[in-house]
């Protein structure tokens, strides 16, 4: 059994990673009674967290946004200095997970007073910075939208620049916000294709809540999504290929960047490859250095034997 300081810490932890909790939901990841939740609650209460509850069984608890500054203690110049720098983590690779760090920006930002958040913003608008060499760069203020957003459960119109340059705008149920490769992706259902998408963020202008429930029926895996448009979105074909190698070593052969992966049993993996055209793919999978077994189209299959034939007959 956790002590009371350290349980009333998880019990923090939990209401500000969603919404809203159950007294049981609570109870069960706590690993105690509902009646000891109920008076963690109180003295969290007691402690200055507004804690909001809804009666019936349907009910719950949740974290009020606007708290004010936790007892950690931090002072207004201390909190507004931690938000700055969890703001830079996000947008780099300081702390070694972009990722981590904007989920506790979300979580402070949650809890902060209205005046810390209004200098964090006013912070946003003033500071420039310079773009990577290797990818834009996304204001946090931006992240921080679509984080919520995801949250929310809440439709939105999205205006967005798509990768000819057009300006669209689009309704999207927004799901999760995904980093790969230095860059964000943003994964929302697109209403009126009634399909599941990922949309790069620096390419987002804005985002605006309609006031209307998202539809996450179904909703994807959004690290695969993400994966598969990234390695084979770009490209006008795609082979399917099978390598005789567990998922960890199929990785190392050909990276999550290049292709999109699935088990094929416990000692072989499918990859789905996007290429130029198929000589250029069998080029790359010559390449490889590995055996292979081309399963889909038939064009890469043809393209890679004769490029095998013409190694041999230069070598006899």
């Amino acid at each position: 059994m956790i002590g009371s300081s350290a349980r009333l810490l998880r019990l923090l932890s939990l209401l500000s990673s969603r919404p809203s909790w159950t007294c049981a939901e609570l109870a069960e990841r706590i690993q105690v009674t509902d009646r000891t939740v109920r008076r963690d609650i109180s003295r969290l209460r007691e402690l200055g967290y507004s804690v909001d509850s809804e009666p019936g069984p349907w009910g719950g608890y949740r974290l009020r946004a606007g708290t004010r500054v936790p007892p950690l203690i931090l002072d207004d110049e201390e909190a507004l200095a931690v938000a700055v720098g969890l703001r830079e983590a996000a947008q780099g690779d300081a702390l070694g997970s972009d990722q981590a760090a904007l989920s506790a920006l979300l979580k402070l930002r949650q809890v902060l007073p209205g005046r810390i958040a209004e200098r964090l913003g006013a912070l946003d608008d003033a500071f420039v910075s310079l773009p990577a060499a290797d990818g834009p760069r996304i204001r946090t203020g931006l992240l921080l939208e679509l984080a919520l957003a995801c949250r929310a459960g809440e439709r939105a119109r999205l205006s967005y620049v798509d990768a000819e340059g057009r300006a669209t705008l689009r309704d999207v149920d927004p799901y999760r916000l995904v980093r790969t490769n230095r860059r964000w992706y943003f994964v929302a259902r697109d209403v009126a294709r009634d399909q599941w998408r990922t949309f790069r963020a620096d390419r987002i202008d804005r985002l605006q809540p309609t006031g209307r429930p998202a539809d996450l029926t179904d909703p994807p895996d959004a690290a695969w999504l993400v994966s598969r448009n990234t390695a084979n979105g770009p490209y006008p074909l795609s082979a399917t290929v099978r390598l005789p190698l567990p998922m960890e070593a199929a990785l190392r052969v050909v990276p999550a960047t290049v292709g999109t992966h699935r088990p094929d049993g416990p000692e072989a993996t499918l990859v789905d490859i996007g290429g130029p055209d198929p000589d250029g793919l069998a080029r790359y999978l010559l390449g490889l250095g590995t055996p292979l077994r081309v399963l889909a189209p038939d064009s890469v299959r043809q393209a890679l034997l004769r490029r095998t034939r013409e190694l041999l007959e230069a070598h006899e």
